[in-house]
């Protein structure tokens, strides 16, 4: 592979001018600039990006790491994150990691190895101690709220937003409340949990622990809470969907069963999705994309670890 050695040999210039033909350095002549030209075509010389970005000290990648890209909760903060990216110049790396610890682990060796310039991790897998291992070799922002002061956060407060979703419905008249979550063990399952835990001794509501779903993500997984509302002798009568694609698949199920929405029964989603908007959807409104750009300016900033909280909205609709 040629170098630019060998591209200043055979143009009859220095190494020196050879480079700055190749960043664009206004001062060189006319003549010397169109011999290093001739030689680099004659060579087929491609230049080393990576070496490029190793002596300017940056690569101009961030790393994303994101458990699912499909998911439209994590896409919605990807956007965000991918349109202030666009507006500084950088390319965004993502790691799918499906919640496995390696492939979060792997995202952090690049970082360390310099092969990123920061890292915004939506939503984590490893341990705290973990991460900050990694804590040194650059930025790593976070999306979610981990109770923590070491890193930069950007996230909305879902114990007082599933707060807030309780007692509406509790407003509305109703007393047997079932809720689903993504995965239990995330922060934000935990602090929603907690706020249910909260809510229910409050208001004296009903419980019980089948009222209760995990791994509530789509619409499939809405219509499987929906198959199994139906079989419950004792049901709830409202029910809160972490994700308004999950509700719209229960929405649908039990209007294709005859079921009254919100007559039999009351859905809140979360998100403002916009299938929310098309059918009706009664729906916490979280500002996912303002999550992203916010992670990607506090990369920028690169200051003291900052806590920011987003502003959430109810929004009442039709099916509750």
């Amino acid at each position: 592979m040629a170098n630019i050695k060998d591209i200043a040999q055979i143009a009859g210039v220095s190494v020196s001018t050879v480079s700055r033909v190749l960043n664009n350095h206004p001062y060189v002549s006319s003549e010397k600039k169109q011999a290093v030209l001739q030689a680099i075509d004659q060579l087929q010389y491609t230049r080393n990006i990576n070496a490029v970005h190793l002596s300017r000290g940056n690569t101009n990648l961030i790393g994303v790491v994101i458990p699912y890209t499909n998911h439209r909760y994590f896409g919605r903060i990807m956007e965000g994150i991918s349109r202030q990216a666009n507006v500084f110049g950088y390319h965004l790396v993502i790691f799918q990691t499906n919640y496995d610890k390696e492939k979060e682990r792997q995202a952090l060796e690049m970082l360390k190895m310099k092969q990123l310039d920061g890292l915004i991790i939506c939503s984590k897998i490893n341990e705290l101690k973990t991460i900050h291992e990694y804590k040194q070799y650059g930025p790593i922002i976070f999306c979610e709220d981990l109770a923590q002061t070491t890193f930069p956060s950007v996230s909305i407060d879902h114990y007082a937003a599933f707060s807030c979703a309780i007692e509406f419905l509790h407003k509305k008249g109703y007393r047997k409340i079932g809720y689903s979550l993504g995965r239990k063990t995330g922060r934000n399952s935990h602090l929603r949990a907690k706020a249910y835990e909260d809510a229910t001794k409050k208001y004296g509501l009903e419980t019980k622990p089948e009222w209760i779903f995990e791994g509530c993500y789509n619409m499939g997984d809405g219509s499987d809470i929906f198959r199994k509302w139906i079989d419950f002798e004792n049901r709830p009568e409202a029910l809160i969907i972490t994700s308004d694609q999950a509700a719209a698949g229960c929405i649908l199920s039990a209007k294709q069963a005859g079921i009254d929405i919100p007559g039999n029964l009351a859905v809140i989603g979360f998100d403002n999705d916009d299938i929310a908007k098309l059918i009706g959807i009664t729906t916490v409104s979280l500002p996912l994309g303002a999550i992203g750009k916010t992670a990607f300016d506090l990369f920028m900033e690169n200051k003291d670890p900052q806590k920011i909280k987003l502003e959430f909205e109810l929004i009442e609709r039709q099916s509750c």
